[in-house]
């Protein structure tokens, strides 16, 4: 029996739409018998990496499409009317009025497929994704692409108008751009009348298939995985459309996941309507499955899934032979350590040859070639930047000027980065001057191009407020009332809206009155994390090849960025492995551009706060002001519990920065790690449970603070190298893989013979678990530290240059009239406005002059602004 293929399926990344899931729809798949299962959201292709994944997990064959709307044929010949504002309230909102179906064959249909989306997005009408017949007629010549015409496509409602003609005429140009991939989509929903989901019209498309001599598939157009989710459809239509249900519209509840023997009912009863027999139906199914049959679209081979996709060698400098990019790599590496003077440190040689053996064996010679460039391009703009995160521990990073400090002198860990054991993608954050970053954004679409680059995008999904505020609509609630109900609930998630009511105190009032409001809670909670949208995000920047057009699809943000087709967290090597680089607006770097500015600007001396040589990140006097706790305004350690933490730690260089940044957290603070570590630091008896462990935690006093430490312990006990330590440390964190990694540790720390007695390796592990609680990364310490102290060396030398851009650019914990207090408190007047000397808002808030009479640095505030007394 067939009906084992679903054809036409919609996820909730078809945002407003579709109500349930990827995983839920496969899982359901799995449950019926449902061998092959096709995702065709609607617009988007965002939810393919989430669907292959869960297809491979629950051996359902997965085909990829999409659902698009189309322009008519034949334009009306006279616009349509602007209909008025619904009496119930709400609004009308523009839907296409034609939609089709495509699904990819294979790779190169896939691509067209891409393309077609693309071309989509880039040309709305009013607003809306509609293809055109040029891009159709563009991309779908061959016999790559499936297309499906259902009942909402253009010949299919002529047929539900009763004009077959006219559909047999409007099929020709179906049949001239689709050729052999052309299809009639039969669904019968239920329904009555002649309209979309009516046996009649499904009958009737059976009928124009034979009649024409196209293909006739049976599908059930779905949109939930469940029956009993079709109330969550209709909320979800009303939230599309803005204003309440519609109950002359309902869902009808037949639009979920049905199984092979429900199909093949379909499919007789639309044989049967046809006026055809118990035959047509078998081959009604059989045509069904052959169509799946010849879709066939490797998630891996054709999608490019669990594999890197980098930029070419020529996008970044490199000849395009074999080996040419690690060559230049290896080059510009060299060049980079003669220029920091480690080209004659042995240890740092040794470090950078095996950094560049693990890139090179991993291919991902491209990756930091691309990352370098950026890097450079945005030094050479003149805009600040800084690189965040565990790439601070690579020597190759640091050659590359890409990260600032020397990994070897702080014990980072290359293996916390990168190693040949982890199976994800490096990840290098880059700090910038958030007044630049779209000029950075910029930056990197012209060097690399449009073809190569794109935005990140991310699904804003339904929590508690927004699920109230759509379900209160959808069942005709007054706004003030829905305003009203949404806003006392917390930012929680939407499936926790009744057990927050049952729970919470402050909605006790609510709770006693829950059942006026009737199916509003349930159908909130079905809401749960499905997409209402798509945003650009706040930061991420895919870097690709020129061959991630035909991969996945981008739509324009309001920016007029390309925005790619997919989760933020999809981009990842085991989805579409692209190079993801979050390019991170922060203030505080544009507070410091704007403070070196005005150095240059009033006193001619060009300050290069990276520089070694210019600003000495252990400078005395800079630590005299942070001993003093006279940190407000200095990056990350200038809030009220830091102040205090820095009172009793009394910080005299870097390395007392980096640990009371990575102290200063919620778990460390929990578990007494600031109290045990400051009592070591004030001369307290370091303990060591083994000598061993001496050379590793001896800058700690004995206490644990970082991964790179659980790393070189594990490694060191165990005799394991320091990626497998990585992937044990990584386990801690969760509490099923915990008991296995105790086991190994166990057994192969007691193995060694070394660590007697017993109650070392006891005394250790119980170290190691705690630590999963709360550690924290040094290398991200590193790369807080640094321009935590660039700020303080700022304010302890030029105090008045760093108010000007704290004032100018507001990092935000501090508001103005609380730093032109501490301005004043360091001597630097604050200026009022003067019609001659401030400049306007827009340009600067605040202006750093010198005063001729006695020489002092002053703050004269801008034309508007106000600053407190």
């Amino acid at each position: 029996m067939g009906g084992g293929v679903q054809l036409h399926v919609a996820s909730g990344y078809s945002a407003r739409f579709g109500a349930s899931h990827p995983h839920e729809l496969v899982a359901r798949a799995a449950e019926r018998g449902i061998g092959t299962l096709a995702l065709t959201d609607r617009d988007t292709v965002a939810g393919n990496v989430r669907f292959a994944t869960a297809a491979a997990t629950a051996g359902v064959r997965p085909l990829f499409g999409v659902d698009l709307a189309v322009a008519p044929h034949t334009p009306a010949a006279s616009p349509t009317p602007r209909r008025r504002t619904p009496v119930r309230g709400g609004a009308h909102v523009a839907e296409a009025e034609h939609r089709v179906t495509l699904l990819a064959r294979n790779r190169a249909g896939w691509a067209r497929l891409c393309r077609i989306v693309s071309a989509t997005h880039a040309q709305p009408v009013d607003g809306v994704p509609v293809v055109g017949w040029t891009v159709l007629e563009e991309h779908l010549t061959g016999e790559d692409v499936i297309v499906m015409l259902g009942p909402v496509s253009e010949p299919v409602r002529a047929l539900s108008a009763g004009r077959p003609d006219i559909a047999g005429r409007l099929l020709e140009p179906w049949r001239a751009v689709a050729g052999v991939g052309l299809r009639l989509e039969a669904v019968w929903l239920g329904r009555q009348g002649t309209g979309a989901g009516s046996l009649r019209l499904a009958a009737r498309t059976l009928q124009l298939g034979d009649e024409h001599q196209v293909p006739v598939v049976v599908s059930n157009a779905v949109r939930y995985a469940d029956p009993g989710q079709h109330r969550i459809a209709d909320v979800l239509d009303a939230a599309r459309l803005l204003r309440p249900i519609d109950r002359r519209v309902l869902d009808g509840g037949e639009r979920w996941l049905k199984g092979p023997g429900a199909m093949a009912g379909i499919a007789g009863r639309i044989a049967e309507a046809a006026g055809a027999g118990r035959e047509r139906a078998v081959a009604l199914l059989a045509e069904t499955d052959a169509t799946a049959d010849i879709c066939r679209v490797d998630p891996a081979a054709d999608l490019g899934m669990g594999r890197p996709h980098f930029p070419e060698p020529q996008a970044v400098g490199a000849s395009t032979g074999p080996g040419d990019a690690m060559r230049l790599l290896r080059q510009r590496c060299e060049a980079g350590m003669t220029a920091r003077g480690l080209d004659h440190d042995a240890r740092a040689s040794q470090q950078l040859a095996y950094e560049l053996g693990v890139i090179g064996r991993l291919g991902y010679e491209g990756y930091f070639l691309a990352v370098a460039q950026v890097v450079a391009d945005v030094r050479a703009m003149g805009i600040r930047v800084a690189a965040r995160g565990s790439g601070a521990g690579s020597m190759v990073n640091h050659s590359l000027f890409v990260a600032t400090a020397n990994p070897l002198e702080h014990r980072l860990l290359f293996e916390r980065f990168l190693s040949e054991r982890r199976t994800s993608l490096p990840d290098i954050d880059l700090d910038v001057e958030s007044a630049r970053r779209l000029e950075v954004y910029d930056r990197i679409f012209e060097r690399f191009g449009k073809s190569r680059v794109a935005v990140t995008g991310m699904p804003e999904t339904y929590r508690a407020r927004h699920a109230l505020r759509d379900t209160g609509l959808a069942l005709g609630m007054p706004p003030q009332q829905i305003d009203k109900v949404a806003k006392s609930f917390p930012h929680i998630r939407a499936r926790d809206i009744r057990s927050a009511l049952a729970e919470l105190p402050e909605l006790r009032d609510l709770a006693a009155r829950a059942g006026e409001y009737g199916l509003l809670w349930e159908l909130a909670e079905g809401l749960d994390a499905l997409p209402r949208g798509y945003a650009m995000h706040p930061c991420g920047v895919i870097l690709s090849s020129t061959a991630r057009l035909d991969r996945v699809p981008v739509q324009p943000t309001s920016g007029g960025y390309p925005m790619l087709q997919a989760d933020k967290e999809d981009v990842e090597l085991e989805g579409y492995g692209l190079l993801k680089l979050d390019v991170l607006g922060v203030r505080m770097q544009s507070a410091m551009a704007h403070a070196v500015s005005e150095i240059r600007r009033t006193t001619g001396r060009q300050l290069d706060l990276d520089s070694p040589d210019h600003v000495d990140l252990n400078d005395q006097k800079t630590f005299e002001l942070i001993r003093a706790a006279d940190c407000l305004g200095c990056f990350q350690i200038e809030s009220s519990g830091q102040l205090d933490l820095i009172s009793r730690l009394q910080p005299r260089h870097l390395q007392d920065i980096i640990a009371d940044i990575s102290l200063f957290r919620p778990g460390p603070v929990a578990g007494g790690m600031p109290a045990r570590f400051i009592a070591a630091r004030h001369g307290g008896t370091p303990h060591y449970p083994h000598p061993d462990l001496v050379p590793i935690l001896d800058d700690t006093g004995g206490v644990v603070i970082w991964h790179e430490q659980i790393i070189a312990i594990l490694a060191r006990m165990t005799g394991c190298d320091r990626a497998a330590g990585d992937v044990a440390r990584r386990a801690l964190a969760n509490p099923d893989r915990l008991p296995a990694v105790e086991t190994w540790f166990r057994r192969a720390a007691t193995a060694s013979g070394r660590y007697t007695p017993p109650q070392v390796i006891d005394e250790v592990w119980d170290v190691i678990k705690e630590f999963g609680a709360y550690g924290f990364c040094r290398a991200h310490a590193v790369a807080f530290a640094v321009p935590a102290v660039q700020s303080a060396w700022l304010k302890a030398h030029h105090p008045a240059a760093l108010y000007a851009g704290l004032l100018e650019h507001d990092p935000g914990l501090w508001p103005a009239r609380v730093l032109a207090a501490d301005a004043r408190r360091h001597d630097v007047p604050v200026l009022p406005v003067d019609i001659n000397a401030s400049k306007a808002q827009n340009e600067y808030r605040l202006r750093y002059i010198s005063t001729a009479a006695d020489h002092t640095s002053a703050l004269r505030v801008a034309d508007g602004s106000f600053v407190g007394s």
